[in-house]
Formats: C-alpha cells, structure tokens, sequence
C-alpha cells in the first residue's frame, strides 16, 4: 500500500550514522564578566545576538589620540623648551613628566569589538584591558559562528533532500499505471 502524504510528513528525517551530533562546546565568558559566548549566543553587556544573525566579530586595538598627541606635544614641547634654555629644571621635569604620563594613558587605550549582524548594522563596544584576551574571545566567537552557521545548513539541505524525497514518493504512488 502506499505512504500517504501525513505518513511521510510525519516520519522522522533519516540521520546518518556517521553524522553524530557533537556535545555543545562549553560557554567561555570573558575575565570582567562583560562577554559570554554559549553554544548558540552571543552576550556582550547584557545585549544578546544568536550566532544565526551574525556574520562576524571583530576586535581593534584603538588608542586614544587626543591623548597620545597631547602628550607628545607636552613632552617634546618641555624637552625642547629645557634644551633651549626658556625653562628652568624643576618645571622642565615636570613638564616632562606630565607629558610622558600622557603619552602613557594615550597609548593605553581600548579594544573595540565590531559585531557585524546581517542585513543590520554593526554594533559597537568598548572593552578595557590587553587585546590578546579579547582577541581570543573574537576568534572563538567568529569559530562559532561558523559551525553554526555551516550546521544551519545542513539542516537545511537536509530538510530539502527530504522533502525532495516525500515529492517523489508522492509522485510515484499517484502516477496511473498503464494496462498491459
């Protein structure tokens, strides 16, 4: 007898042995408690992105140049200014001083992560400390991303080859016979 259109609708998809389901990856949050990447979600400062809608992560060092080029001008300002004999050396030290911390706090900077979403405009954060942790977590994040998205689309092929399948099964059970 054959399959009706219900019974095939409601058989389950048919998956490979050699096709097993890996165990979710483990969720890896970032040192300030600010960034947490689960299997299936992104979580930057309380905002939420499934990986599905994102197509990347990026992380950029960016210091902060008002400070970095006020403190080069204040320290290459005072060393000139000693060397020329306009300033004393106390006020000259210090002068020097003032603009080397300058410099320091300019060079210090941030990170900023870029989470691309698609179709949707990027969105921006700003996270403090060293990149190389941060750069870490965008590389994981953008891995991913990645099996999830290339997992979305076996799921979806998947479901088509099915669906290609119960079309024929259907096709083949209503054709008319021919007499002999």
């Amino acid at each position: 007898m054959p399959a009706t259109n219900d019974d095939l609708l409601a058989a389950p998809l048919p998956i490979a042995p050699s096709q097993s389901v890996p165990p979710p990856p483990p969720t890896v949050r970032s040192e300030n408690g600010r960034l947490e990447l689960t299997a299936d979600r992104l979580t930057v400062n309380g905002q939420q992105f499934a990986l599905l809608e994102l197509e990347d992560v990026e992380v950029q060092p960016v210091r902060w140049l008002l400070w970095f080029m006020l403190g080069g001008l204040v320290l290459a300002g005072f060393t000139l200014a000693f060397l020329q004999n306009w300033v004393r050396t106390m006020p000259a030290m210090f002068g020097m001083a003032t603009g080397a911390l300058l410099l320091a706090y300019g060079n210090r900077g941030a990170n900023r992560l870029r989470v691309f979403r698609l179709g949707r405009e990027a969105a921006y954060f700003s996270f403090p400390g060293a990149p190389e942790q941060w750069l870490k977590l965008a590389a994981e994040a953008n891995r991913r991303i990645r099996q999830r998205h290339d997992a979305a689309a076996a799921e979806a092929e998947a479901l088509l080859a099915a669906e290609a399948a119960t079309l024929a099964a259907v096709t083949d059970s209503t054709e008319p016979t021919a007499p002999a």
